[in-house]
């Protein structure tokens, strides 16, 4: 079992850990900053850097899974490739400290949070996304046109408004209770510990307080306000299908 760092906090860029397997997949550690590829995310990369000072590059990260291709609560870190002198050196046990590459987790974790504040601006359901360091697109299940530059200038405004995010969690039965959360088509939370992490940006939206602009089950890595996330413009919608319109996010020039 990893234990997964980067859920209680995001900005952590590295982290004291002890080996605990090295397998064909790759490296799997005690525990990590590194997050895997999931929910449309991409796996961080960065690197181990060995007691002699020695760093192993790793080149992704993701899920583990057992001999039957079933998840399980590891976490592996995939080594790029040519450094087989260096893995034949490492056992379990060895102490690495594990570093991301920062400005690429960074990046991804600011189109994540502006993929969110989409989810507000267009209001339907999402029925496919991916979250790289260089754009985010989400794809709705819908049917009626969609405009660049108001989409770009929504986002922008809310950007700008500097609204809070907070990790949370809800229970099994609370999500349950509200199935208006979840918010995707095509990735379901993940349950079986009972408890379903959240991110909310904004406030609760009770007594007069901020406003909620948007809640939903989200295991992935964010800002903490959205002031953070910099100048986004929209640059593609397409007509994917009779009933998709995907929109595509990045960074302005």
């Amino acid at each position: 079992m990893t234990q997964d760092l980067f859920r209680q906090d995001a900005y952590l860029r590295e982290c004291s850990a002890q080996l605990t397997a090295v397998t064909e997949a790759g490296i799997v550690l005690d525990r990590t900053v590194f997050y895997p590829l999931g929910g449309g995310q991409a796996g961080d990369s960065g690197v181990l850097v060995l007691a002699d000072g020695a760093q192993l590059a790793i080149a992704d990260t993701r899920k583990g899974k057992d001999a039957e291709g079933n998840p399980t609560s590891d976490i592996v870190h995939v080594p790029a490739p040519g450094q087989e002198a260096l893995l034949a050196t490492l056992a379990p046990g060895t102490t690495v400290t594990a570093r991301i590459d920062w400005e690429r987790r960074h990046r991804m974790m600011r189109l994540h949070t502006t993929s969110h504040l989409l989810c507000h601006v267009v209001p339907q359901l999402v029925n496919g996304c991916s979250i790289t360091p260089d754009y985010a697109r989400l794809d709705f299940a819908m049917t009626d046109p969609l405009d660049k530059e108001q989409l770009t200038a929504a986002i922008a405004a809310l950007v700008a408004a500097a609204h809070p995010l907070t990790v949370a969690s809800i229970s099994d039965e609370e999500l349950d209770a509200n199935p208006t959360l979840v918010k995707s088509m095509s990735v379901q939370p993940p349950r079986g510990t009972g408890r379903i992490r959240t991110i909310r940006i904004g406030g609760d939206g009770s007594d007069g307080g901020a406003p909620l602009i948007d809640l939903q089950p989200c295991g992935g890595t964010h800002v903490a306000n959205t002031s953070e996330i910099g100048p986004i413009v929209v640059t593609k919608i397409e007509k994917k299908s009779a009933t998709t319109r995907r929109v595509v996010l990045g960074f302005a020039p």
